[in-house]
């Protein structure tokens, strides 16, 4: 993309409105406009990385067996009524009627849904173990929507639910998720620690959210360093085996919000091995064993011929808020700092002098060898300008082209995570980026 020709509105001064980092960055940076208190519109930069997250998340999921579907936004209250959660739900959800004036409502989630959808199908016990998810826009009616897409009231959700025929099956889905999780954030150059939780309106009495550390961070984290070391990449990892020693080293290691914080438990480990911080959530899980299957009737037969109400559990992570997440845990005064496989862009390539013939050529040839994955800065716009709005963006890499390093040439290389610059010839930073 050639950014004389982009729609990138990025802003020099800070909006007052924007209280936390991310909130800041993702406005000045161009990413989002909020069009009303706690919705945003994605204009292209920030699409672009939303659209990145998504599909790892959808790797993950497919990889660890899961099956997408796509369910609609907006539901029928007779679900929730079955379910018995309509009125309990609260005022976070939006309820409205069409115009036969029957009660809808704007997702907030989808358990019901995915039962009814489940029940009708899904006879046999041999239709067991599944595991379903969709990424979709939802909304709850925050009454404080705040930190821009870390609170906002519409957002986009991976929602993952599975059904299995009895409680160990549940507990194997349950680690799949688990390990699952690791694995995904871990691709976004993010290390989520998974701890303990309460379960809240979705039901059940087993929950995991997964927490990234954060100076901005809404809880208050306490957990063993052992977890910060863990190379979950690293570990082979099959879904159809056991799981449970992955599991078991990140549960049986300390890990707790101020929620869960057990002040005598925490003060048995070390202090030279206790981290506490600030951490974000971006990802919870669930087990609720028969919760939803058994209120609203679903049930298959089993291998005696007998009914059996599958035990169940949800799986979610917020996309939109990851995006906000990432760049908590990566920016400094200058502005983004983007792992590289969800940046909007690989390298932002930036003609120093444009309308020299050597600097345009060198230029045009680092931008053919990464489009679409690169970002031309072809205005006609002084130095600062251009070096500030990379800085901003925050694309791991700035390939700086001048008429001096194309006379000679050269590249200037630097990378947006660590400051560090290099002069090399045009093949080695090609190479380089590539890398």
């Amino acid at each position: 993309m050639r950014l004389s020709r982009a729609f990138l509105p990025t802003l020099k001064e800070t909006p007052t409105e924007a209280q936390i980092a991310s909130h800041r960055l993702m406005l000045r940076a161009g990413m989002v406009r909020q069009t009303s208190a706690g919705i945003y519109a994605w204009l292209p930069l920030g699409w672009r990385v939303l659209q990145k997250v998504e599909q790892i998340v959808r790797e993950e999921q497919d990889r660890a067996g899961a099956q997408e579907i796509l369910m609609p936004t907006i539901q029928t209250a007779d679900l929730w009524k079955q379910s018995g959660r309509y009125d309990a739900y609260g005022p976070e959800m939006l309820r409205l009627k069409d115009r036969h004036d029957r009660e809808m409502l704007f997702g907030p989630t989808n358990e019901e849904m995915v039962t009814d959808i489940f029940r009708t199908y899904a006879k046999s016990y041999r239709d067991l173990p599944r595991n379903l998810y969709h990424i979709q826009w939802k909304f709850r009616d925050e009454v404080r929507p705040r930190f821009g897409v870390m609170r906002g009231r519409e957002f986009l959700m991976k929602d993952a639910y599975s059904f299995d025929l009895d409680y160990e099956g549940a507990q194997r889905s349950y680690r799949q998720m688990f390990v699952s999780y690791l694995r995904t954030f871990a691709r976004m150059g993010l290390r989520a620690i998974p701890m303990q939780a309460d379960t809240g309106p979705i039901g059940g009495n087993l929950s995991h959210e997964f927490l990234i550390l954060a100076e901005t961070g809404e809880s208050q984290v306490f957990l063993h360093r052992d977890l910060l070391e863990f190379d979950v990449l690293g570990q082979a990892v099959d879904y159809q085996g056991d799981l449970s020693p992955i599991v078991d080293f990140w549960t049986s290691r300390y890990a707790a919000t101020d929620e869960k914080h057990d002040e005598a438990a925490w003060n048995a480990i070390p202090e030279a091995e206790r981290v506490s911080a600030r951490g974000i959530e971006i990802g919870h899980i669930f087990y609720f064993g028969t919760k939803y299957s058994a209120a609203m009737g679903l049930t298959v037969a089993g291998p005696e011929g007998k009914p059996v109400a599958p035990e169940m559990g949800s799986y979610g992570i917020g996309v939109s808020r990851l995006v906000g997440a990432i760049i908590e845990a990566n920016h400094d005064e200058a502005g983004i700092k983007w792992p590289d496989p969800v940046a909007p862009f690989r390298v932002c390539v930036i003609n120093l002098k444009v309308g020299d013939a050597a600097t345009n050529a060198m230029a045009e040839q680092l931008y053919a060898a990464f489009d679409p994955d690169a970002l031309y800065d072809d205005r006609d716009e002084r130095a600062g300008a251009k070096f500030a709005d990379a800085d901003l963006m925050g694309h791991p890499w700035q390939a700086i082209v001048g008429p001096r390093g194309a006379a000679a040439g050269k590249v200037e290389l630097k990378r947006r995570a660590t400051g560090e610059r290099h002069e090399v010839s045009l093949e080695d930073a090609i190479a380089r980026i590539k890398g």
